[in-house]
């Protein structure tokens, strides 16, 4: 062999193991993504939010990640399908919607590492054991302050101020929606209000109770954030337009629907925060050592049709500090 062509072979097999490590350092990433309905424009705007969030950072799907979509669109039995799915694909991490998605997925998994949003109540509801050290394989982005809830019912009364009774529409088998109730009743003697619970759980039971609270004057409407009342938005959108109700909504995604006020959380904002955390974990931190996160930004939104539909005229104080008006 001459001379050269030796010192050649040499330097070839010195470089297999840097191409080795090179190849190992850019394996493409595996991240699950479980979320509500593919259908939806909200949801995704929601993903849209995370990938470009991802990009920002260095991941690019298709190329050093690969992000595993599917979407349950709050059936508890797709969803545990969609769950059980994305565990076996053994991903780097998960990022799930909702405290309902949530549970189901921690019931499949206790080792994934699994980054949360639009969760209300994290650590009553078992996903962590404190907001500043979850401790577990999960964390990420609360959804609110459970004073929030204090801030709709003051709301309605600004906007409709002849109001007396409040209807509160909620889930009272989760810790979140107990934790609203409260609240929002704690602060209703101070605004002259008599507030009703009315479940959520069944269609045809909450339109009779609405029916029946609707049969009296001066009646309002709150609709509480659970993932039973964004599965039956559209009835509830459809009750408060015919009984005419001034409702106050916990989120954008019932202003599709013709609901008059929303107020809470820009998820949207929240899954594009929610990509630092993903590319915390995929740079090898853990979930326990990552704190929940209180959200920073929310959302006033107004429909000024649904208000002329219910002969409300919106007060220009609460108008100067809408995000948005729906004309």
């Amino acid at each position: 062999m001459k001379r050269r062509d030796f010192i050649t072979l040499l330097g070839g097999v010195a470089a297999w193991p840097f191409a080795a490590l090179a190849q190992q350092s850019e394996r493409v990433r595996r991240i699950g993504f479980l979320n509500g309905a593919a259908d939806d424009a909200d949801q995704r705007a929601m993903y849209e939010a995370f990938r470009q969030g991802l990009q920002r950072l260095g991941w690019i799907d298709g190329r050093n990640v690969q992000i595993d979509m599917r979407f349950g669109a709050t059936d508890p039995v797709r969803t545990r399908k969609y769950a059980a799915e994305l565990v076996a694909l053994s991903p780097d991490v998960i990022l799930v919607a909702g405290g309902f998605t949530t549970q189901l997925l921690l019931q499949e998994t206790r080792t994934v590492p699994i980054i949360f949003t639009i969760v209300p109540d994290p650590v009553g509801s078992g996903f962590v054991e404190s907001l500043s050290q979850p401790g577990g394989n999960a964390s990420g982005f609360m959804q609110f302050e459970y004073s929030l809830s204090g801030k709709w019912l003051e709301l309605l009364k600004q906007i409709a101020p002849n109001v007396t009774r409040a209807a509160i529409l909620w889930d009272p088998t989760i810790p979140a929606g107990i934790g609203q109730f409260a609240v929002i009743q704690s602060v209703a003697p101070s605004l002259g209000v008599d507030v009703k619970p009315i479940n959520a759980s069944n269609a045809s039971e909450t339109e009779r109770a609405i029916a029946v609270f609707a049969s009296q004057p001066n009646g309002g409407l709150i609709v509480t954030a659970s993932a039973l009342t964004i599965t039956h938005r559209e009835l509830i959108n459809t009750l408060a337009a015919k009984h005419k109700l001034p409702a106050v909504v916990p989120n954008r995604v019932y202003m599709t629907g013709g609901a008059l006020i929303s107020y809470g959380v820009d998820f949207v904002d929240q899954h594009r925060r929610a990509a630092a955390y993903v590319d915390r974990i995929l740079k090898g931190e853990k979930p326990a050592d990552l704190p929940v996160q209180a959200p920073t930004k929310y959302e006033l939104i107004i429909n000024l049709k649904a208000a002329e539909a219910l002969g409300l005229t919106i007060p220009s104080t609460v108008l100067a500090r809408a995000d948005a008006v729906i004309e």
